[in-house]
């Protein structure tokens, strides 16, 4: 939809920001591709194309307004270094360019931040200081520092040379699919949509569940590894279908930076609200045949048992009573359904432990 441009004279970012970042910094970042999923476009009922900047050399979209603030500044602001409070994304991408174009950086991080964060930060040739216990001390004393050393702050989101050049990303998916009508960005600082929506706005045409179904589906439909909030927008997909079916979305993978356990769990978390995972608690007799007589059950079914725990000695039940907990996959929930019921058929009272 085009905006008349007296709306927009007054905000700190023109469109010509974002095009001039465009082409300040397009041949030092990874053009990510912008391709359709079929998969997720049959699901949702809208035409899904995925931006996948998760593919970016440091795993996310922050580099490129890193990159297009370091360009700008003048020989002697290179010369004494940039600073940045953060323990994440934009730490990664503004030590990366500023090795790369050798200026020094220091970044402040909460002394909370994982290990894996500041070795790999540090990896990019980075001063890392840790500081305080959250976000905000950390800051707080990177402005301290950049008053005393004379540093360059490089602020994640509130700088319009970030904004400029996070708004590239929309450049690309416009210029790789014209037919987008709507775009589903993820808010966290607000750099990527205030970037973003200087391009949608001068265009010439027209939840916690939710982000780990979106990051389970991504790696297991689309090969692709993000993180919670960069598989906001296709979460924000799922969770309201219907205010997007038809539309042509385009959907930006902002981040690709997720902790490889965290996403073990989630991955887990997801299987077993999908009843491909499953512990079932069955109650047996203490006596010979009883845990044969389960399997072949299970055998019956079809269903895969994992691992079986015997609780003999902590339960509540009569001294030949006895439980036994069995871990299973099955094919979806109506398989593991069935499952249940043949159980309960055979006379063995059995429940659901630990389901997400």
């Amino acid at each position: 939809m085009a905006t008349n441009p007296a709306d927009t004279a007054s905000l700190p970012v023109s469109i010509d920001d974002v095009y001039a970042a465009h082409a300040r910094i397009r041949d030092a970042i990874v053009r990510t591709p912008t391709l359709i999923s079929k998969t997720l476009s049959e699901m949702t009922g809208a035409t899904v194309f995925l931006k996948f900047e998760n593919l970016q050399f440091t795993a996310a979209y922050k580099e490129r307004g890193a990159l297009n603030t370091l360009l700008q500044l003048s020989p002697e602001a290179r010369a004494k270094g940039v600073i940045a409070a953060s323990a994440g994304n934009h730490a990664q991408g503004l030590a990366y360019h500023a090795n790369r174009l050798g200026i020094p950086a220091t970044i402040v991080m909460p002394r909370t931040t994982p290990t894996v964060k500041v070795t790999q930060t540090e990896g990019h040739k980075a001063k890392v200081v840790l500081e305080g216990d959250t976000f905000d001390a950390a800051y707080a004393h990177a402005r301290v520092l950049e008053a005393e050393c004379g540093f360059t702050f490089v602020h994640p989101f509130d700088d319009p040379r970030v904004i400029a050049g996070q708004g590239t990303v929309a450049v690309e998916m416009l210029e790789d699919v014209p037919s987008l009508d709507t775009l589903l960005i993820p808010i966290g600082g607000g750099g990527l949509i205030s970037g973003n929506s200087v391009v949608a706005r001068a265009a010439d045409h027209p939840i916690e569940r939710n982000l780990e179904e979106a990051v389970s589906l991504l790696l297991q439909i689309e090969k692709t590894v993000v993180e919670g909030a960069g598989a906001a927008g296709l979460a924000a997909l799922m969770a309201y279908p219907e205010r997007f079916k038809g539309r042509t979305v385009g959907i930006v993978l902002c981040g690709g930076n997720i902790d490889t356990r965290l996403l073990a769990n989630v991955l887990l978390r997801d299987l077993a609200r999908s009843g491909r995972l499953a512990r079932l608690r069955v109650r047996l007799q203490d006596q010979p045949g009883a845990l044969y007589n389960v399997a072949r059950i299970f055998d019956a079914q079809r269903v895969n048992i994992i691992e079986v725990y015997h609780q003999r000695i902590f339960t509540s039940l009569p001294a030949k009573g006895l439980i036994t907990d069995i871990e299973c996959e099955a094919r979806d929930r109506d398989h593991l359904n069935r499952l249940i019921a043949a159980l309960r058929e055979g006379g063995f009272e059995t429940s659901m432990v630990e389901q997400a």
